[in-house]
This record gives C-alpha cells, structure tokens and sequence, in this order.
C-alpha cells in the first residue's frame, strides 16, 4: 500500500502535521501543563500592547508598505546599530514579513534555485526542512554533537559541494540552547568567503542569552556583503501571535527576498508594526531585564528536572532546555513524550523529529521555560509522580 498522501505535491510528501500539533493536542486533551511549544504563557510589556491598541483606533487597520511601515524599519535600523554597531538602510536594506518563519521561507525561495543545496546544522528548527524542500533545494546536515553541541569542522567543509548555495544558521539554538562561539562563527565564515557562499541566520533569541555572547556572523570581516539575518519580535518581547519578523540584507539581496514576500504574505499587520517599532526603542534595562528574568526560569527548571532525576543539558541561550531520559530508564523520546501527558499531566517535544532520518536526539526532550514559575513548579511537582513511577 503506497504510503504518499494524496493531492501534497512531491516536495512535501514526508511533511505530516508537526509535532508542535501533537504535543499540544495531547496536552489539551489530559489537560497537561504545556512545556511543549515555545510560546509564553504571559503576554509582554502593556505598553507595547497599548500602542498596538492605539495603532488599530488610530485606523492602521489596511494594507500597508510591503516592505514594512517606515517607523519599524527606521526602527530595526536602530536597534542593529545600537546592539551590533551594524549599518542597514531602513528603505533598501529592512523588510517585515508575517513572522521569521516567512522570512526564512523567503528568503530560500527567493535565493534557490531547484537543486541547490543549503547546509543546516542539526537538530534544526522543524520548518527549515520543509521550506527548503518547498524552494526545490536540497538539505545537507551537519550534526551538533551532545553534550556542549558542538560540530565537526571536517564535516561542515566536506558538506559544502559545488551545488551549495547557501548556510543556514540559527543562534541562539533551538532546540539545544547552544550560543555560536565567536571561533565556530569564523569557521563558517571563512567557508562562506572561500565558497562564496550566502548565510542565512536566524536569530530570533537574540536577547536570551545567559552564557557567553551574541555574536551576529554579519559582523564578521566581509560577511555583512553576503547575509541575510532575520530575528523577531515575538521572543523578545513576548507576543509570539502578533508575528512580526525581518530581514536586514545588502539591498541587491533585499530585492529579491522582497520579490518572493510580496507574493507570500505581501504585508504584515501594520497595528502590530506600530507597536513593536516603539519596543525596539526601549531602554537597555528593559533588554537586561529580559535576560535576567529568563536566566532564573532556566535555572528553576533546570534545578527542577534534576531533582526529578534527567541529566539536564544546560542551556546558554533561547528557552528551551534538553534532558537526557535515560537516567529515569527511557530511550524513545517520542514514545516518551505522546505518553507523558496523560501518565503526569505535563507536555513536551521530543527532539528527534528535529534530525533527519529521526536519527539523533532519541534519548533526549525538551522542554520550554518561557513559563510562569507556578506553571514550572507544577510541572515539576507532577513529573516527581513520573520518576516513582520509574522507580
């Protein structure tokens, strides 16, 4: 019996429905305390929500510039030179797309042509996959290695061909938490440069980090020329719904990213551009804040799982935290976690969908501390039910 689904183009065949569905169906469904998909369950600063209220009585309520409302741009323009001392022409050089999601859908369709190959580091955030798959290009992966994650650099350069078109990278990492070091970024680097190669960065955790530093790779000697970094504002300021992301790009390679969003999403709503033009223009001490308040959520829960009896694998960036399982006499991660919601009450991801193949990660689960402490506390308060149960 043929195992293709019927009417999804041959791109997308393999792709069923995420594992974020799952995981947060089953988590309705045993009413489990959800540290499964990564969104808050608080929502961020009023101000940024009055403003975006304000926006919407103001009548900003229709379609606006395709390339984002002048404030936001000019905006994002400030925030790159305030935080990374880098450049970007608000006009030619920023564009807002409905969330970093559509910007790296974007930017692959725009930038690929069919056969191309992109390198990615796995584990990989889930739609990098299926938005290379949609451009017609072809995923070659280099794996981040348990447990401080980091790679082979043999087998990044051996994984470059002259078929490839581009590097994919996020940092901070989801799922692992991994920040780039400044030497891990220059290895890629000097890859791009010798290969010319474009980068692709995704960078949405760019605040949350608790060990080491963000270090953009288009602030790297000659990589501004050939990259495209994207982040958003919904894990920074907490309104992952609103779905505002970007781009800042050389204007030559704007073009282009512009000519694939205009018939994607063509604009972003522009209430919520509003609002999140006049966050980026917050004090430092709202960024500082921001790190602070995450790095004790991490610490709670890294604290808690251990106590429960995981191997915690800390982070030093995003809000995710991966434990091995092992220790509580588990080795399937997927069975493990499409059990735990109705054996506890509590939800989380298993990792291994995030490698290709399923072929990594199967000992390990992660888990989102973008949570409130209560709702922390009572995860960990039901998954001690699960460790006598192991016992």
């Amino acid at each position: 019996m043929s195992s293709r689904q019927p009417f999804l183009s041959a791109r997308l065949q393999g792709f069923g429905t995420t594992v974020f569905t799952e995981m947060t169906r089953l988590a309705i469904e045993h009413r489990a305390l959800n540290l499964g998909q990564g969104f808050p369950d608080f929502d961020g600063p009023d101000a940024i929500k009055e403003a975006a209220i304000a926006a919407i009585r103001g009548g900003q309520n229709q379609y606006c510039r395709m390339a984002g409302i002048p404030p936001l741009t000019a905006a994002i323009a400030g925030h790159q030179r305030r935080f990374y001392g880098l450049e970007y022409d608000p006009e030619a050089e920023i564009t807002a797309y409905a969330g970093a999601t559509e910007a790296i859908c974007a930017a692959l369709t725009a930038l690929c042509e069919v056969g191309d190959e992109v390198i990615v580091f796995e584990p990989f955030y889930d739609s990098y996959r299926a938005c290379i798959a949609m451009a017609g290009a072809v995923p070659r992966f280099v794996t981040l290695r348990a447990p401080d994650f980091s790679f082979d650099p043999a087998a990044l350069a051996a994984a470059v061909s002259p078929k490839t078109r581009a590097i994919l990278l996020n940092t901070p990492h989801n799922p692992t938490g991994k920040v780039f070091s400044r030497q891990e970024l220059e290895l890629v680097a000097a890859l791009c440069e010798e290969h010319d190669l474009l980068a692709i960065t995704d960078e949405v955790y760019e605040h949350l980090v608790y060990e080491g530093e963000h270090v953009p790779l288009a602030t790297l000697p000659g990589m501004r020329a050939r990259t495209i970094v994207i982040s958003s504002a919904g894990k920074t300021f907490s309104f992952t719904g609103w779905k505002v992301g970007w781009t800042c790009a050389p204007a030559a390679i704007t073009a282009a990213l512009r000519c694939a969003h205009q018939f994607i999403t063509f604009c972003t709503p522009a209430p919520f551009q509003q609002a999140i033009a006049g966050a980026l223009a917050l004090e430092d001490s709202f960024f500082q804040k921001l790190t602070e308040e995450y790095r004790g959520r991490r610490d709670r829960l890294s604290a808690g799982l251990a106590s429960v009896g995981f191997e915690v694998l800390r982070p030093a960036g995003s809000y995710f935290i991966l434990t091995d399982i092992r220790p509580l006499g588990y080795d399937d991660d997927v069975e493990f976690c499409r059990a735990l919601p109705a054996k506890v009450g509590v939800a989380a991801i298993p990792p291994s969908v995030f490698y290709e193949g399923r072929s990594g990660g199967r000992h390990l689960v992660r888990w989102a501390f973008c949570k409130t402490d209560a709702v922390l506390d009572g995860a960990i308060a039901r998954l001690r039910g699960l460790a006598v149960q192991s016992a």
